[in-house]
């Protein structure tokens, strides 16, 4: 079903705990991504199965699966917690796709784990089908996304504040290394760990930018580097995350955990989709500032790795963090162009796209129907 090549399994224990799904009752396949399951080598018609099914919810491990859990940490809210991990979701392994590509296949929903702490690791179908539905939509609109490749039902209810039917997603990701998988390993001054953790990433993700002597260095510049890219590309499809927290800040630039997130309808940059956020931290308009106070506490994490001297390591880090203001305006800067049709670069571009977006903030336009009425335009 499944061509495991796992690399993570084999970084030291204190990286993960082995644990296995939890059975469930009666799982049922509702839906089997099949272009996805094709890109992997998967089989989408034994997928489908009865016994897709029971590999999608987690009551049978197939052959040469990792099924680990992950550690991590992470800011929430700009509050410390020293640790997090996976809690409801196992990897079940790494697969090198047809296009070359190493992605880790996860299911999320699949029971408890060491990292549960009081929640019941399991998933609602609602937040599964959500998941599935946006991070396809966010793949076809181009923007770096965890993809989602089976949505299943299990049979058995889930509670919240009611009675739910439980589901597990099966989410396939370049990896699910974080910023905060590195404040994991900061917050304990394990320095090998980190270490260790800094090679493996930058190998896996950013292989052309490795051998230059300084590992987290360059993996510091690459991330920066991407999650500006990624930032930039949320705006231009008017995307609010709404729980940007260090956590779900991937090292491979990609978006992960969806939420409480949502795509504007009329233009607001104050925008904001979490109940909890009463503050707008993760709003609209404020998530490239966030992506970069994200970005620094990545940087915070890396600062023992980054030279011998503490005073040399911070002067690094904040050369590379002040870049990352540029670096974004030149991303949005070719989105909105891009948006607007404008088949040269001018001088003005960038004021011009900032006025449409104030008059389209001020008159409450819907973000999307008007872009599309552009393009027939």
């Amino acid at each position: 079903m499944f061509d495991f090549a796992n690399t993570y399994a084999r970084l030291p224990e204190r990286f993960y705990a082995r644990v296995a799904p939890t059975p469930v009752k009666s799982p049922r396949v509702v839906k089997v991504n099949q272009a996805l399951a094709e890109l992997l080598g998967a089989d989408p018609s034994e997928l489908s199965s009865a016994r897709g099914a029971e590999v999608l919810a987690g009551n049978v491990v197939p052959a040469g699966a990792a099924s680990l859990a992950l550690a991590y940490a992470g800011h929430q809210f700009g509050g410390f917690v020293p640790q997090l991990g996976d809690g409801r979701a196992i990897l079940l392994g790494e697969v090198v796709g047809r296009d070359g590509r190493r992605r880790d296949v996860q299911l999320k929903g699949a029971g408890r784990t060491p990292f549960s702490r009081r929640g019941d690791g399991r998933a609602a179908i609602g937040p599964v089908l959500r998941e599935y539905i946006v991070s396809e939509a966010m793949a076809a609109l181009g923007v770096p996304t965890t993809r989602s490749l089976a949505a299943v039902t299990t049979g058995e209810p889930v509670f919240r504040d009611r009675a739910l039917p439980g589901a597990v997603l099966t989410r396939v990701a370049a990896s699910h290394i974080r910023v905060g998988t590195f404040e994991f390993f900061a917050a304990r001054a394990d320095l090998p760990g980190l270490a260790s953790l800094a090679s493996y990433a930058l190998s896996r993700h950013y292989p052309e930018a490795a051998g230059t002597g300084n590992d987290a260095l360059a993996l510091l510049e690459r991330v920066i580097d991407a999650q500006a890219a990624l930032v930039a590309r949320w705006l231009g499809v008017g995307f609010v995350h709404g729980v940007m927290n260090t956590d779900n800040t991937t090292i491979s630039g990609e978006t992960i955990d969806y939420g409480p997130c949502a795509f504007l309808d009329e233009f607001d940059p104050a925008k904001k989709f979490s109940s909890i956020d009463l503050q707008g931290r993760y709003a609209f308009a404020a998530q490239p500032r966030i992506a970069q106070w994200n970005l620094a506490r990545l940087a915070e994490a890396l600062l023992p790795l980054l030279a011998a001297e503490q005073e040399a390591a911070v002067r690094l880090a904040t050369e590379r963090l002040d870049g990352f203001a540029t670096r974004f305006a030149a991303e949005y800067v070719r989105v909105l162009r891009a948006k607007l049709g404008l088949l040269r670069e001018g001088d003005d571009d960038r004021v011009l796209a900032e006025d449409l977006l104030a008059r389209l903030a001020e008159h409450g336009v819907d973000y999307t129907v008007f872009f599309r009425r552009l393009c027939a335009a």
